[in-house]
C-alpha cells in the first residue's frame, strides 16, 4: 500500500519523520487553555488512584509539545468527548486542533465527537477535517456509553471512512471509574474488540486503532487485526513488561506491520514505556515498525519513495 491509501486524507509535511526516534499514537489533552479538565473531579481522581499517580501533572498541549520536541518524536493528541453519558462538558475539539497546529513539527490533531450527538456529530467531524486539519477520531466506548457496533453510530462512521482518517477505539478495562461505585457508571462489556469486528466488516475501508493492550479480551484484539486487513493495535497504557505473550508474539510475526507505538501520556511517560520495551524480546527488525513506520504510513507521514530513492543512491 502507498503513503496515501493507508494513511490520512493530507500529509502533514511539517513533521520530519526522519529525525524522530518514534511516533506516540496516544497522548491525551486533560486541560484546556482556561483550566477545564477533560474529566470531572470524580473520574479524574479514581483514575489518578488507578493508574498511582495522585496528583499528576496536567500539561497543557503547548507544554506537551515542548516535551516531545525535546526527545525528537512526534505525537498524536486528543481529548475524549462524553457529553451526553457523563454529563461533563469536553474540552474544544478547534482548541486541541489549533494548539497542535500551533506545533505542527511534532503534534498530530485527532478529535473526540460523541456519537449521541447523531446528525450534529456527523456536520461537526466533517467540518473538523475539512477546516481545522483534525487527522483522526477518538472513541472510548465504555465512557462514552456506547457499543460500537450501536447503528446509532454508524453516520458517524460513514463520514470519518468517507474523510480518509482513523479512528481510535478504547478496549478492555479502564482506570477511569475505577474503585467509584459503580464503576461511575462505566460499563466495560462496551470496550471488547469484538464489539469493533461488525465496524470494520461494514466500513472496510475504515483505519481503525483497538487502543491498548486488550485485558480481558487480548485474544478477540489479535483476532480482529489479524483477520481484518485496516485493523491496527496501540499498546498503549501499559508497561511493555506486563504485556501477554501472545501479544509479543504477533506484534513480531503476523502483525508485525500492524502495531504502534503509544504511551498513554501523561499517565503513562513514553520514558518508562520505552525503557520497558527495550526489554521486550521483538527482532530487531521490528522494533523500527513498531516505534515508527507503522504510524508514519498509517498517518500519511511517512517520507516519499522518491525521496527514499534519492538518498540511498549513490
Amino acid at each position: 500500500m502507498d503513503e496515501r491509501t493507508d494513511g490520512a486524507a493530507a500529509p502533514a509535511p511539517a513533521i520530519d519523520v526522519r529525525r524522530l526516534v518514534a511516533i506516540d499514537v496516544h497522548t491525551h489533552a486533560e486541560i484546556s487553555k482556561d483550566g477545564h479538565s477533560s474529566l470531572s473531579p470524580e473520574l479524574l481522581k479514581a483514575s489518578e488512584a488507578y493508574f498511582k499517580a495522585s496528583g499528576h501533572r496536567q500539561p497543557t498541549i503547548a507544554q506537551t509539545a515542548a516535551y516531545y520536541r525535546e526527545r525528537d518524536m512526534a505525537a498524536v493528541v486528543f481529548t475524549v468527548d462524553a457529553e451526553h453519558a457523563t454529563g461533563h462538558p469536553r474540552i474544544s475539539n478547534e482548541e486541541v486542533a489549533e494548539s497542535c497546529a500551533e506545533h505542527a513539527d511534532v503534534l498530530i490533531p485527532f478529535a473526540s465527537v460523541d456519537p449521541w450527538k447523531g446528525l450534529a456529530a456527523v456536520r461537526e467531524a466533517r467540518r473538523l477535517v475539512e477546516r481545522h486539519g483534525v487527522r483522526g477520531f477518538k472513541f472510548h466506548p465504555s465512557l462514552q456509553g456506547f457499543a460500537p457496533d450501536d447503528r446509532m453510530a454508524y453516520p458517524l462512521y460513514q463520514a470519518i471512512e468517507e474523510l480518509g482518517v482513523p479512528a481510535v477505539f478504547h478496549t478492555g478495562q479502564t482506570g477511569i471509574g475505577a474503585g467509584l461505585p459503580g464503576g461511575g457508571g462505566v460499563r466495560l462489556k462496551y470496550s471488547n474488540p469484538m464489539l469493533i469486528d461488525d465496524v470494520a466488516v461494514d466500513f472496510p475501508q475504515l483505519r481503525i486503532i483497538l487502543a491498548h493492550p486488550s485485558f480481558p479480551w487480548q485474544d478477540e484484539a489479535l483476532a480482529v487485526a489479524t483477520h481484518k486487513p485496516h485493523v491496527y493495535i496501540d499498546l498503549s497504557g501499559w508497561s511493555p513488561k506486563y504485556f501477554p505473550p501472545q501479544l509479543v508474539r504477533y506484534a513480531n510475526t503476523l502483525l508485525r506491520d500492524k502495531v504502534l507505538f503509544g504511551s498513554d501520556y501523561p499517565v503513562m511517560t513514553p520514558e518508562r514505556w520505552l525503557a520497558d520495551f527495550s526489554g521486550l524480546e521483538i527482532k530487531p527488525e521490528v522494533r523500527p515498525k513498531i516505534l515508527k513506520e507503522n504510524a508514519a504510513r498509517l498517518l500519511g507521514l511517512a517520507v516519499p519513495h522518491a525521496q527514499t530513492r534519492e538518498k540511498t543512491t549513490p
